[in-house]
């Protein structure tokens, strides 16, 4: 092949990484770029030339002849669309573009939707307006939401998708009479909003054969979360996994083999770069537009991936000349992600002529220039958006990583920037985690239910006077009048443990708080059954004493006791060389408790439906679940020395080792006043299987999560573990530690009680006939999302 002399038009981000890609090729020997940017005037083999206007065609054909040019890359849209190719093919110099009449697919986006009615290409239903009071009565006759689009070219942001039927007339007459786009709204098209996910397929065609790049996925809108305007593009990445073989085959097959037919068959073949945009719906892939060049911001993500050996200028003549067929496009099996960065107030009024600064960037990451330009050796702004900071790198979290980076290395004033390039690939890379559940992390609620059923009679056997000897309850209880003790009140023991919380404690070294655990769970199941706790006693088991963690212990312990104002009267030390290793230690502890028969709660005979529940703050995760939790912690390779991803002021093992709250106090005073009929602590089982055990056979807990605000800990927990709401709701306490079944005309007086103790209370549901219900439906479980 001659070497090849190339007139790159243009001046944006698309053109300099055409420029840097095209340099590459030992068959080219020079470019020269009208007018170019600050980018492409440092890239090897291109110069930049003002000599010419971009849009004087007859110009650029003089200024060609001159220089030699044997192939024109137009960049932007608007040279193709008013028939660049045409005045070059009538000089017999290469142009690598379509031609005035296959540029309509771009410019015109009426044409290129009934193109596609006519050769079944899978779109959205539509219809296309010149007059505005027809497309505004024709709004008025659906009930669908819908995408309005001014027909011709607007840079990018002639497409506005209104939220509700008073925006899409509001956006209509922006478009139709007030020319926000100019002549580009003499026409629209209101077509159906489809729902999904978009991708951005690039494909090199010579008419016949095509060759595509990756999918990408680049991001419009101008704020995080895809908030805000519209934009050119503030972002991409690729590949992205949505599009798998199979998905990519069935676009191949209905979307773009056709079209390239079509526009044959039509007599107006495409060469060039095709840009087709789609929507990834549930009924499968559907064309959004066409555009009939390289696009931006997805040229500079995807370019970075072709392997050295696929030839960008070859490709570009093989096009031309109709033998693609014969030429190799390879990808590299790398991600490239690309972060825009636009000037302050992009993409409203925006100054130009800011300075800027350029570190080099590191290895692998690239600055493709597209607002810029170079007055007396200093580089300014001078556009919207600005420049592009480009990675590769074996992973997608990687790359996006190193963008970033090269991010840094840009100064300039006023700089804004996207910080959420790829969240939508990661959140469904986060869906697509195994969904972890407490059975899995080696605990099964069904299997300690069965053990329960499993040993009831065996417990049942040793009933006697005063003791009813069932279990299943919160605590267990002993009438000592009934056991012959004629004047004494009901006493009532639990007993608990604090579980793998311990072995955070222990990866910490902070013994105390722990301590306080196991006091709290002990307690707060005395105080369900109306008890007050009296005495506590604890239990120590190790390998060989370590006296510092020991004593830390004991003194949370004791800590634990003054809060639930009852007595540490006695424990147990067991040093057992062999059973533990090393410093691993275990624990349980005991609470005896002392109640009047009146008080004996829950009072299932006096619940009826209508019954108000309300729910008591709880202090993060209290002590259990943790099983789970150091699951999904060590699923992500976090350390529990680590910053919290859900507390920046903490680090993960200090906030999970917050204590589990205390609730004896501001409890027994509504208690003692009546005001409750049944009291749930909410362990191990959370919410689900927590609150049934204090509820008669024929009710059931109605209970809406959205009433209050699931804690970032857990927010975070569900996200990482990929953990279904329903696991949510039958391993924690979701942010609820204690549930309280109170009568309605008494609901106002006990929550002012509680809050003058400092509780924060909520109104969670209401009992229920049970019919054919479980013990405890929980609502709205999609609000945790």
């Amino acid at each position: 092949m001659e070497p090849l002399r190339i007139l790159l038009v243009g001046n944006g981000g698309r053109e300099h990484a055409l420029a840097w890609k095209l340099s590459q090729s030992a068959h080219v020997e020079s470019i020269i770029a009208v007018p170019g940017n600050g980018g492409t005037a440092t890239c090897e083999k291109v110069t930049n030339n003002n000599s010419v206007k971009a849009n004087d065609y007859p110009g650029l054909v003089a200024f060609a002849k001159e220089n030699k040019i044997n192939l024109v890359v137009p960049g932007p849209e608007a040279p193709l669309v008013d028939g660049i190719e045409d005045y070059f093919r009538a000089v017999g110099i290469r142009c690598y573009g379509p031609s005035k009449a296959a540029a309509r697919m771009e410019g015109s986006k009426t044409f290129s939707k009934d193109f596609m009615k006519k050769h079944n290409i899978p779109t959205a239903a539509y219809e296309n307006f010149s007059d505005y009071e027809a497309a505004r009565k024709y709004l008025d006759t659906i009930d669908h939401n819908v995408v309005i689009k001014a027909s011709g070219l607007a840079a990018g942001k002639g497409v506005i998708i209104p939220t509700t039927k008073e925006e899409a007339q509001a956006a209509l007459k922006d478009i139709m009479l007030d020319k926000e786009f100019g002549a580009a709204g003499d026409e629209v098209v209101i077509e159906e909003f489809l729902e999904g996910d978009e991708l951005s397929i690039l494909s090199f065609s010579d008419g016949y054969t095509i060759k595509s790049l990756p999918a990408a996925q680049d991001h419009k809108r101008i704020f995080d979360g895809d908030q805000g305007p519209n934009t050119g593009g503030m972002g991409c990445y690729a590949p992205t996994s949505l599009a798998t073989k199979a998905l990519m085959e069935e676009v191949e097959r209905t979307i773009l083999q056709p079209t390239i037919d079509g526009m044959r068959k039509d007599r107006f073949p495409f060469v060039g770069t095709l840009f087709t945009g789609l929507m990834i719906t549930k009924d499968g892939p559907k064309t959004l537009e066409y555009n009939v060049r390289f696009g931006d911001p997805e040229t500079q993500t995807l370019l970075p991936l072709m392997s050295k050996d696929s030839d960008l200028a070859e490709i570009m003549v093989a096009c031309t000349e109709g033998w693609l067929d014969s030429v190799t496009v390879e990808v590299e099996a790398k991600f490239g992600a690309t972060v825009v960065v636009a000037a302050g107030g992009y993409p409203g009024a925006y100054p130009t002529g800011t300075p800027m600064t350029l570190q080099t960037p590191p290895a692998g990451t690239n600055h493709f220039h597209a607002g810029t330009v170079i007055n007396d050796g200093q580089l300014q702004t001078a556009g919207g958006r600005v420049i592009a900071a480009t990675s590769t790198a074996e992973t997608l979290e990687e790359a996006v990583k190193r963008a970033y980076v090269g991010v840094d290395h840009i100064k300039f004033e006023k700089m804004q920037f996207r910080k959420d390039i790829a969240h939508r690939a990661f959140k469904q890379k986060a869906a697509e985690k195994e969904a972890l559940t407490y059975a899995s992390a080696g605990v099964s609620i069904d299997a300690g239910n069965e053990f329960v059923e499993r040993i009831k009679s065996a417990v049942a056997s040793t009933k006697r006077p005063g003791a009813d000897a069932e279990i299943g309850g919160f605590g267990g209880e002993v009438d000592l009048a009934s056991a012959g003790y004629t004047t004494a009140p009901v006493m009532v023991g639990a007993i608990d443990g604090v579980g793998t919380k311990l072995m955070v404690a222990q990866a910490m070294n902070k013994h105390d708080t722990v301590g306080i655990d196991l006091v709290a769970m002990n307690v707060n199941d005395l105080v369900v059954q109306g008890a007050e706790p009296l005495m506590f006693l604890d239990y120590y088991g190790c390998s060989q004493l370590n006296l510092e963690s020991a004593a830390a212990f004991v003194e949370g312990v004791a800590a634990g006791c003054k809060q639930a104002n009852c007595a540490l009267v006695g424990g147990e030390t067991a040093e057992m060389p062999g059973m533990y290793q090393r410093d691993d230690y275990d624990a349980a502890g005991a609470a005896i408790g002392a109640m009047t028969k009146d008080l004996t709660l829950p009072m299932k005979s006096a619940m009826i439906p209508g019954d108000v529940l309300i729910g008591l703050a709880s202090n993060g995760v209290h002590s259990n679940g943790f099983s789970l939790v150091r699951r999904i912690i060590a699923r992500e390779g976090l350390a529990y020395t680590d910053t919290a991803p859900w507390d920046t002021s903490a680090s993960v093992g200090a906030s999970l080792l917050t204590p589990t709250k205390i609730y004896v106090r501001s409890l027994l005073r509504v208690v003692r006043k009546r005001l409750v009929k049944g009291l749930s602590h909410i362990t191990g089982g959370g919410l689900a299987e927590n609150v049934p055990r204090m509820l008669p056979t024929h009710l059931a807990a109605d209970i809406d999560v959205a009433t209050w605000q699931l804690p970032e800990v857990f927010r975070w927990l569900k996200k990482a573990g990929n953990v279904t709401g329903v696991e949510m709701g039958r391993t924690f306490n979701t942010g609820v530690g204690m549930v309280a079944v109170v009568a309605k005309e008494n609901v106002e007086q006990l929550i002012k009680e509680l809050e003058e103790e400092g509780e924060t209370v909520y109104k969670i549901g209401t009992l229920v006939e049970r019919g054919e219900k479980e013990g405890c439906v929980l609502r709205n479980l999609e609000s945790w999302d």
